[in-house]
C-alpha cells in the first residue's frame, strides 16, 4: 500500500509514457510555476544562444514530482539538443561513465537524476569533465599504469537531488545554477490541471473541480495530474463524463483522498500519535512499529507533507501532533511544552 500511493510524490508505473510523460510541457513559455527559476533560465539559455556555446550546469534539488525532470526535458528542447538520462544509482562504473560522457554532441545535455547516490569516486571524472570538458582516467596498474585524457564535446549537465545536503561539496561548487524547487501554490496547480486536462481530452471540467483537485495535490505537479487521471476515469463510466464538485468528491473518497489531500495512511499515522500516544511527543520508531511500517518510509513519504501542513512539530523528544492536527482530527491535543521545543536535526 505504501509504496503505490496515489498521494505519493515518487513516479509510478501510471506516471510514465502512456500518462505522464505526455503531460509534460516543451517549452519554457509552457513551464508553469518555479518564476524565479524560469526566469534564471531563460536568460542563461538567451545568453548560451547568443554565444553559441554550452549552457552552464545545473544543480535542482527539492522534493519529488515537483519537475526536475521535466525542466531538463525543456531545457534540451530549448538549446534544440539530445537530452541523455540516467540516475546516479545505475552509474556504478567508472567506465559507465566515461562512455556515456563520450557519446555526447556538442552542446548536449546530460541528466543525472538522484545525483547525490552516485559513487564518490566517480564525481572525480565529472570535475574535469563540467569544467573543461575532458575526461582522465588511470589504466593499467603500478610501473606500466597511464593516464588516458579523452577530449569531450561541450555539455550540459543538469543534475537533480532530493537531498541536496548529501551532494560532495566540491560536486555543488561546479554547478553554475543551483535552485531549490518550491510547491506549488493553487494558483498555479490549477493552470498545470487545466493545461493536462485539455491534453486528455476532458477540457469540459468546470473551475470549481479543478480547484478541488489543486487543493489535494499536495502542492505536486506529479500527485495533480494522477489525481485528474483518476477523476476522469470515475467521470467517464460513473458520471457520464461530467466533471464537476461532485464528480471530484466521490472519486477520490474513493482512493480514500481527503480535502487537504491525505489519504490512509496519513490519517493511520496522525491517529496512532493522537490516541495511543496521547498526542506525543513520541519516538518515530515506535510509530513505526505501531502502524507496522518502515521508520524510513514514514519519514520519507509522511511526515513532510504533515509538516508542510502544520500538523506536526518534531522536537528533540519525539514527534509531536499540533493543535491544528487536533482540530482536524476532532480531538484535543495541548501544545508542545518548553521542554518539547527545538527541532531534530
Amino acid at each position: 500500500m505504501t509504496l503505490n500511493r496515489i498521494v505519493s510524490a515518487t513516479a509510478l508505473d501510471e506516471d510514465g509514457p502512456a500518462g505522464h510523460l505526455s503531460l509534460r510541457p516543451q517549452t519554457i513559455d509552457d513551464y508553469v510555476g518555479q518564476p524565479t527559476l524560469v526566469e534564471k533560465l531563460r536568460i542563461s539559455l538567451e545568453a548560451s544562444r547568443q554565444r553559441g556555446d554550452a549552457m552552464e550546469h545545473v544543480l535542482l534539488h527539492g522534493p519529488p514530482g515537483l519537475g526536475k525532470t521535466t525542466l531538463s526535458h525543456v531545457i534540451a528542447n530549448e538549446l534544440g539538443t539530445h537530452l541523455t538520462v540516467t540516475a546516479g544509482p545505475a552509474l556504478t562504473k567508472g567506465s559507465e561513465l566515461v562512455g556515456t560522457l563520450t557519446k555526447l554532441q556538442k552542446h548536449d545535455v546530460l541528466f543525472i537524476d538522484e545525483i547525490h547516490r552516485m559513487p564518490v569516486a566517480l564525481e572525480e571524472f565529472l570535475y574535469s569533465a563540467m569544467e573543461d570538458f575532458k575526461v582522465e582516467f588511470v589504466v593499467d596498474s603500478g610501473m606500466h599504469a597511464k593516464t588516458i585524457t579523452l577530449p569531450l564535446q561541450p555539455f550540459t549537465l543538469i543534475g537533480a537531488t532530493t537531498r541536496a545536503g548529501l551532494l560532495s561539496g566540491p560536486m555543488r561548487s561546479r554547478f553554475g545554477i543551483t535552485h531549490h524547487l518550491e510547491f506549488y501554490n493553487d494558483a498555479d496547480l490549477h493552470s498545470i490541471i487545466r493545461r493536462s486536462a485539455n491534453l486528455l481530452g476532458v477540457s469540459h471540467a468546470d473551475n470549481q473541480a479543478v480547484g478541488l483537485i489543486g487543493k489535494r495535490s499536495r502542492g505536486t505537479p506529479r500527485i495533480a495530474n494522477r489525481l485528474l487521471r483518476r477523476v476522469r476515469d470515475y467521470a467517464q463510466i460513473k458520471r457520464d463524463g461530467v466533471i464537476d464538485a461532485t464528480t471530484v468528491n466521490l472519486a477520490l473518497q474513493l482512493e480514500g483522498v481527503d480535502e487537504l489531500g491525505l489519504d490512509d495512511l496519513d490519517r493511520k499515522y496522525l491517529q496512532t500519535i493522537a490516541e495511543i500516544y496521547e498526542g506525543g511527543p513520541v519516538g518515530l520508531e515506535a510509530i513505526a512499529a505501531t502502524l507496522s511500517e518502515d521508520a524510513g518510509t514514514l519519514e520519507d513519504m509522511v511526515e513532510p507533507f504533515l509538516l508542510q501542513l502544520g500538523f506536526l512539530a518534531r522536537t528533540r523528544r519525539g514527534r509531536q501532533l499540533t493543535v491544528k492536527a487536533g482540530d482536524y482530527m476532532g480531538v484535543t491535543i495541548s501544545p508542545p511544552t518548553d521542554s518539547d521545543d527545538g527541532l531534530f536535526s
